[in-house]
């Protein structure tokens, strides 16, 4: 059985690390997929595997903080696959690491923007066709920073990622009658570009229970089961997928 067999999904952030996995692994269980990043050779390398594996995908060139981006993806959804009734936002951006006094607001605003009002304004754009298509599932990467821990340098990152648990929270208040999820996808560290260098992935893995961070797949299936009929009466929730971070520290 595919769980996403005849669902069309748009993934942000698809390029690379958990979009990527999240991308192959949605693929592999039936769905079509939109595909979004700035990355273009990175993200067209990705549909070609897709494709070649008997999977349906197109690539979506594009920048989540601008509301255009957003819009010609479920156009493409629509317009491609006939409908859109999952969307994993994504796509994240630590910045500048650095004491919050010393934060520089344009990189302030950056994080934010490509962290939190990516988010609303993917939601935003999206929300109308999977009302369209009877309902659907949002899929938003929070993180365990600002949810469970502060980290030095990451204010900024950890104000956006726990400004998704409100989102989710404010969608579901709003759409939950109407057919529509959302939730926030809690990842520990993970072994992805954002995770530096093999000294800062070791200090990483000592802050988890498992004493290790994810694999990118470990991540990309937590998400597929927000996405999909599994979690059926999940909504406004926030799922750790953390290696017992959070357990650890509450």
């Amino acid at each position: 059985m595919t769980l996403l067999a005849d669902k069309t999904a748009i993934i942000t952030g698809a390029s690379s690390g958990i979009g990527r996995a999240a991308a192959l692994l949605f693929a592999a269980q039936g769905a079509s997929l939109v595909l979004v990043a700035r990355r273009k050779e990175r993200l067209e390398a990705l549909v070609e595997d897709i494709v070649a594996a008997g999977g349906s995908a197109v690539a979506m060139t594009g920048d989540v903080t601008d509301a255009a981006t957003h819009e010609a993806a479920v156009a493409a959804a629509q317009t491609r696959f006939g409908g859109l009734h999952i969307a994993f936002n994504n796509a994240g951006l630590v910045g500048p690491m650095q004491p919050l006094a010393m934060i520089d607001p344009t990189d302030w605003q950056a994080v934010l923007a490509t962290n939190l009002t990516a988010a609303f304004l993917g939601a935003r754009a999206q929300i109308p066709a999977m009302l369209a298509s009877g309902g659907g599932a949002l899929v938003f990467t929070g993180s365990f920073v600002g949810a469970s821990v502060g980290l030095p340098g990451m204010s900024a990152y950890a104000a956006a990622k726990a400004g998704l648990l409100g989102l989710v929270r404010g969608i579901t208040a709003d759409y939950a009658a109407a057919g529509i999820r959302a939730n926030a996808l809690l990842p520990g560290g993970t072994a992805t570009e954002m995770a530096g260098d093999d000294t800062q992935r070791e200090w990483a893995a000592g802050l988890h229970a498992m004493k290790r961070i994810a694999d990118p797949d470990e991540i990309a299936q937590a998400a597929l089961f927000l996405a999909s009929d599994m979690a059926s009466f999940v909504t406004g929730s926030s799922l750790w997928a953390d290696g017992g971070n959070a357990a650890v520290k509450l």
